[in-house]
């Protein structure tokens, strides 16, 4: 190179060569026919734009100019090979991700490593890292299990903080797991305490320095998880330890943790008060797996108590149509055993996000983990402390009563339980009957309108799947939880419940993950999705599409983000200023959202926009079929705004 050459770069003027390796200059080199840029067969090497805080070889990598070795393999056995078969061990079924380079080592070894490579778990792409929380929240909703996430350094858990939170608040067990690379291939995205970003909203977390140390910290990260209170748990895992030689290192043997439940004097007490009780009856909130739910149902025929239930709200409660459920045909229980929820008598109530002091070391004091300044309200507030409160977990206390309750049950007690169970088995079914066409009748109003109502649509929708195996995963509260009153819920998945803390873009996400836990048990899921919603991250779609998802997505599509709209024309209203203009900033008009087209462009069989009611059941029928054929469907429904 000549010395002008050498001054005219120096000075920052481009040469011919490296103009050449631009996309500009690649353009023109295209124009210049059988010249020196066209001859070249193969493209020329990227230029290199190192960003602040990165080494030249990050940087090389990261436009595509590095190589890695053929002749000899970097590590004969790396750690991150060891990794994957903790999580399989666990039996963890999914890792979804937003794939990053912090996690590359373990992201390679879910999709290579093993006889079996990418199955247990499975490597599930997310177009965000809400998203990705968000189908774990969904997944463990369903199974009452967790599903892993991996997640990138400082942005990844920033990206995902919204959905940690919620399930934090819902105490959602998932396994999070963040790479970490303070190796200068990119500064800005790491740091000394990653996991503080989200201390105060996970449940536990750990920073392994050594292999071993991160082996042992996934399986304590699960145990944490899956203990009550549930909640997310996060392993933080550097890049090094997934690439480290792991050698003749073995795998630790996984110990599940030891969930207590009540005592065994409070065991004897809780089975003397249902046998001798002449109405007893048990009081079902929210419990943590099926296992719980069929332990509850098994103890309520034991002792002939009716029950209430929360499964028209929460997942894993006791079967809504169940012949116990319900008021049964005596009102005047002189015994009432709550479990996870408030029971006259007594109750067992598992410990709450509150005992989990010291995560929230800078003060943030979130709404529902702190102690209220007054009292809560509504179904999703904990139950109000009693003094016949026992604190323990409920399902980890229900086998041990029932053993109780066989132990002291004699024959003419169960002669009397039998009679009692049939009566309140005839009033149960008389009293859904009588509320069944009580609702029927009150939406009857609107029937016929358009836009399309919201009783219609899960009207008809019932008829099409009530002999299906359905989850509905979208919270129903924005769309008036018609579903409480006209479906069945008598699986443990029927109805997944709110967000956790109503943040929007959450739906979309979690339905996608309780999808992907239906995929391989014959099980359909119901979206029904709100349009302010799925604009927040509507790339699970994508997922949806990709993995082939049996999800039927139909659009509650009000076209604005009603309940805004309803307190801007409250505000309004209170001031003396008329709604008129309640619109401006709440609404989703000009140009109305075509959400068919969104579908589709994520790859999701689509139709729509319907407003004409008399169209609507044919649709949801295609959707359905379409459904349980293994596939997603998105169906734009123009309804009523609640």
């Amino acid at each position: 190179m000549t010395d002008a050459k050498r001054n005219k770069e120096k000075s920052g003027e481009i040469s011919r060569r490296a103009f050449l390796g631009t996309s500009a200059g690649a353009a023109a080199a295209s124009l210049l026919g059988k010249s020196e840029g066209a001859a070249a067969q193969t493209a020329p090497p990227a230029v290199r734009a190192t960003l602040p805080g990165q080494s030249a070889e990050a940087a090389d990598r990261d436009i595509g100019n590095a190589r890695p070795p053929v002749a000899v393999r970097a590590v004969q056995r790396p750690g991150s090979d060891l990794m994957v078969q903790v999580l399989r061990d666990l039996e963890i079924e999914y890792v979804a991700a937003n794939p990053a380079a912090s996690f590359e080592g373990l992201q390679e070894s879910i999709i290579n490593y093993g006889d079996t490579p990418n199955k247990m778990p499975k490597f599930i792409s997310a177009l965000h890292e809400e998203s990705s929380v968000d189908m774990a929240h969904g997944y463990a909703k369903a199974e009452g299990r967790p599903m892993a996430v991996l997640l990138h350094g400082t942005l990844g858990l920033m990206h995902s903080s919204m959905a940690i939170y919620q399930a934090y608040q819902y105490q959602t067990p998932i396994l999070l797991i963040a790479g970490r690379d303070d190796t200068n291939f990119l500064r800005s995205q790491s740091a000394n305490d990653i996991a503080g970003i989200v201390r105060s909203i996970t449940k536990w977390d750990a920073h392994p320095r050594t292999l071993a140390g991160a082996l042992d910290a996934i399986q304590e990260g699960y145990r944490q998880a899956i203990t009550p209170p549930c909640g997310p748990a996060l392993v933080v895992l550097d890049t090094e330890l997934q690439k480290e030689e792991a050698g003749d290192m073995q795998v630790p043997a996984y110990v599940p943790p030891q969930i207590t439940g009540i005592s065994t004097g409070e065991v004897r007490a809780v089975a003397k008060a249902l046998v001798a009780a002449r109405n007893p009856r048990i009081a079902v909130g929210k419990l943590r797996t099926a296992r719980g739910v069929s332990d509850a149902v098994e103890l309520a025929e034991l002792v002939g108590a009716s029950t209430s239930t929360r499964a028209t709200l929460v997942p894993m409660s006791f079967p809504q149509r169940h012949p116990l459920c319900g008021p049964g045909s005596d009102t005047d229980y002189d015994y009432t055993l709550g479990l996870e929820t408030g029971g006259i008598q007594a109750a067992i109530i598992g410990p709450h996000r509150r005992t989990l002091e010291g995560r929230d070391v800078t003060g943030i004091g979130y709404g529902f983990i702190r102690e209220p300044p007054t009292p809560l309200w509504g179904p999703y507030a904990p139950p109000k402390p009693s003094h016949n409160d026992m604190h323990a977990d409920a399902e980890a206390s229900l086998p041990a009563i029932i053993a109780e309750v066989h132990k002291i049950m004699s024959s003419s007690m169960s002669n009397a339980v039998a009679v009692r169970s049939k009566q309140h088995a005839a009033a149960n079914h008389e009293a859904a009957v009588a509320a069944l066409k009580k609702a029927l009748e009150d939406r009857r109003r609107g029937w016929h309108g358009s836009p399309i109502s919201l009783a219609r649509l899960y009207a008809e929708l019932w008829i099409l799947i009530k002999d299906e195996d359905w989850c509905l995963a979208s919270p129903t509260q924005f769309s008036s939880g018609h579903n409480r009153v006209l479906w069945d819920h008598n699986k443990p998945y029927s109805h997944l419940g709110m967000h956790g803390a109503g943040g929007i873009g959450y739906c979309i996400g979690a339905s996608t993950g309780a999808a992907l836990a239906a995929k391989h048990r014959d099980r359909i899921v119901i979206n029904i999705q709100c349009d302010g919603d799925l604009n927040m991250v509507p790339g699970a779609l994508w997922t949806a599409a990709h993995y082939r998802l049996p999800m039927l997505v139909v659009m509650h599509n009000n076209r604005a983000w009603h309940q805004e709209l309803m307190y801007a024309q409250y505000m309004a209203g209170v001031r003396g200023r008329g709604g008129d203009r309640a619109h401006i900033g709440t609404t989703l008009r000009d140009p109305f959202i075509s959400y068919a087209k969104m579908g589709a462009a994520y790859g999701v069989e689509s139709e729509g926009p319907i407003s004409d009611p008399s169209k609507l059941f044919a649709a949801l029928k295609r959707g359905v079929d379409t459904v349980k054929q293994g596939r997603p469907y998105l169906i734009d429904v123009l309804t009523q705004p609640r």
